[in-house]
């Protein structure tokens, strides 16, 4: 038996293909449908990985009776969230204004027309079937007030998180951003590091403007607190120490058990924030985290043709055959014993096998609490020698997990997800100096550029089974521009700039929306959805229209494009003056830094130009625009700059420049004092 879900490529749909309930996927012809039968519309909403997921469909979907109901009495659609953003994003917010909070699986009953007038997330079955049967009965009955609702409902989802404009002329005021942080701190966990709440999400965009900020303004309290935040994920379970890769989230306060499954868009900006942190104190845990991660990541999401996969599910086959939440990554005492023999005593004072890691079912999850500095000092070994030891207890673990039957891969390659890689890629590569990430994230980004871009400069979403596949959305444009602009500081290739710039005016003419002043999530070329969606909150992924801001600023720098300018600051400006939580905010903050005193940009001029490029690169240098040649360049910030072979430096703050210099000292004392 199988539904029409058979015909899909998305992971997620194909694991609903073979359940009873005739689940159609996402398309314009349903609301065509139903307005013809007349027949309410249920949308369910998920990704692959997720496990809750998978328990409702266990429950549910797979039940004949259940299917009977949703078969006879509704048009039921099934919508992969990673492949339908834009879906997703309208019938989240209807969720949240309905009940105050959201998630996966996302539920939500519609009108013929596709306007919602019921949502939720996970149900039990019989609360599931009794709801379902209330709703049928009232659109029989009285639809008028079905109609209704939604109406006004529609009206919350079309303001649903607007904000006021402001005159792209209007100063931002940065004193602000002390108020702001002055309310964040009170949040912040001083013991475990992140937020006072469980579960424990990384967000790493939030730690990426602290960092930022902190280094800026010389805020040492700001420093210690993201230093103890990307410490303890290190050491907490949510780190895969023995083969690399970070879950989704801790379900606890000290990141001791994760969520398991992980995710490409949490992995790459780990990645940029680890090589961040380690360019600013060098520290070898931040060196040891990326160098794991991004082995993980060629092991287990990297294909032939350069393009990364999406994710692994946190659910994988037990000793039972059963599909079980975390059973790859656990461990029992008998096991460790067996593995580490007359090792286990010291294994268990590194990685907690008492009662603090222990999980349920006499599982542990490793966690650190110690560095190793203090237990080769408590256990009269150097340094070195406990080091070798981890090394060593961990290969000989992953070697006996591999033996394991391994969690379920997404893979399918989504652009988005894949330049949030590829920079992750690139900021490694210059922190720590291996050219080999760069010429992974080369070869990726230009898998994008030759796979996911069609003959027009357009880019998709999705490739899977050789196919690309759905209008790409402002997620994968922003993204995918951000990378190519880091590309460019990290190669001086000009090329790189050149595609930014023809996709930045592609959303200019296909995203942008002259009256709202932002851009919009889907393009205007796609088929229109009950609601426009503008993508203005810094999630766990940066807004699209914040990276998109940051973009415009960079690429009026290196064109000196005024235009660019005026939309990126005028973007920022609206978002600025509405800031109540910061934290939502957080990449809009970064952006706002670009129009302080401490945006500079630095031009490099002459024939040793990338060997200067790379020394500065693998230094921590935010808000620094990075240019540079070693002939004349049309690049209008490189103009009449390039004098000759003689290294020359040129050294500017918000456009107001130094005198040239030969001498790379004097541009560190300049950095260091602007």
């Amino acid at each position: 038996m199988s539904n029409e879900l058979h015909k899909e490529t998305s992971p997620y749909l194909l694991q609903h293909a073979t359940n009873p309930v005739h689940w159609k996927a996402w398309a314009p012809e349903i609301f065509k449908t139903a307005k013809e039968k007349n027949k309410l519309i249920l949308v369910s909403i998920g990704y692959s990985t997720c496990h809750w997921c998978h328990v409702m469909e266990h429950e549910s979907f797979e039940n004949v009776e259940v299917a009977e109901l949703m078969n006879q009495k509704f048009i039921a659609v099934k919508v992969d969230r990673e492949e339908r953003p834009d879906v997703d994003a309208i019938y989240m917010k209807a969720v949240q204004l309905m009940t105050g909070r959201g998630g996966w699986p996302l539920n939500v009953v519609c009108l013929p027309d596709g306007k919602p007038v019921w949502g939720g997330t996970y149900f039990r079955k019989n609360d599931w079937t009794n709801t379902l049967e209330q709703l049928y009965e009232l659109y029989e009955n009285q639809p008028e007030k079905m109609l209704d609702y939604s109406e006004k409902l529609h009206d919350g989802i079309e303001n649903f998180g607007l904000v006021e404009q402001q005159l792209a002329s209007e100063d931002i005021d940065l004193d602000k951003i002390k108020d702001f942080i002055a309310k964040w701190e009170k949040s912040f966990d001083w013991e475990f590091g992140g937020y006072t709440r469980a579960p424990k999400f990384m967000m790493p965009t939030n730690y990426q403007f602290l960092l930022q900020y902190g280094y800026l303004t010389k805020k040492e309290r700001l420093l210690d607190y993201v230093n103890l935040t990307l410490t303890k994920m290190a050491f907490g379970g949510i780190f895969d120490t023995v083969a690399g890769g970070f879950s989704r989230y801790s379900v606890d306060l000290k990141w001791h058990v994760p969520h398991f499954e992980k995710m490409a868009y949490d992995n790459g900006q780990l990645l940029s924030l680890y090589a961040d942190a380690y360019k600013m104190n060098r520290n070898p845990i931040y060196k040891e985290v990326i160098e794991k991660t991004i082995s993980f990541i060629e092991r287990e999401w990297l294909n032939e043709k350069g393009g990364f996969y999406s994710a692994l599910d946190a659910d994988s086959l037990n000793t039972e055959n059963h599909l079980e939440e975390g059973v790859f990554y656990v461990w029992t005492k008998e096991e460790l014993h067996h593995i580490l023999k007359d090792d286990f005593e010291l294994f268990s004072q590194v990685f907690n096998v008492n009662e603090l890691g222990h999980w349920e079912n006499e599982n542990y999850v490793l966690i650190q609490t110690k560095t190793l500095e203090e237990l080769a000092s408590q256990n009269n070994l150097t340094l070195e020698e406990l080091q070798e030891k981890k090394r060593k207890w961990e290969k000989s673990l992953y070697l006996e997990r591999e033996k394991r039957p391994k969690p379920r891969l997404d893979d399918k390659c989504i652009t988005s997800w894949n330049a949030i890689l590829s920079k992750g890629y690139i900021d490694s590569s210059t922190a720590l100096e291996n050219e080999n990430y760069l010429n992974i994230a080369i070869k990726n980004t230009n898998f994008i550029l030759n796979h996911l871009m069609s003959e027009s400069g357009s880019l998709f979403h999705t490739y899977k089974g050789e196919k690309a596949t759905i209008n790409g959305f402002l997620e994968d444009y922003a993204f995918v521009i951000d990378t190519l602009i880091a590309l460019y500081e990290t190669t001086f290739d000009d090329n790189w700039l050149s595609q930014a710039k023809n996709l930045t005016n592609y959303c200019m003419d296909h995203f942008y929306d002259n009256d709202k002043k932002f851009f919009r999530f889907t393009s205007n070329l796609d088929a229109a959805l009950i609601s426009n969606h503008y993508e203005l909150e810094d999630n766990v992924i940066p807004a699209s229209n914040s990276v998109m801001a940051s973009n415009l600023f960079k690429l009026s720098i290196y064109y000196e494009n005024t235009f660019y300018e005026a939309i990126a600051k005028q973007m920022t400006a609206s978002i600025f003056a509405s800031i109540d939580y910061p934290s939502a905010f957080s990449n809009w903050l970064s952006v706002a830094l670009h129009f302080s005193g401490y945006q500079k940009e630095l031009a490099i001029c002459g024939e040793n130009h990338i060997d200067f490029l790379k020394e500065i690169n693998a230094n921590y240098y935010p808000k620094v625009v990075l240019a540079g040649c070693d002939k004349n360049s049309d690049l209008p910030f490189l103009k009449n700059r390039y004098t000759g072979p003689k290294n020359t430096f040129y050294l500017c703050q918000n456009k107001s420049c130094l005198a040239p210099t030969n001498s790379i000292e004097q541009v560190y004392k300049d950095l260091n004092y602007l």
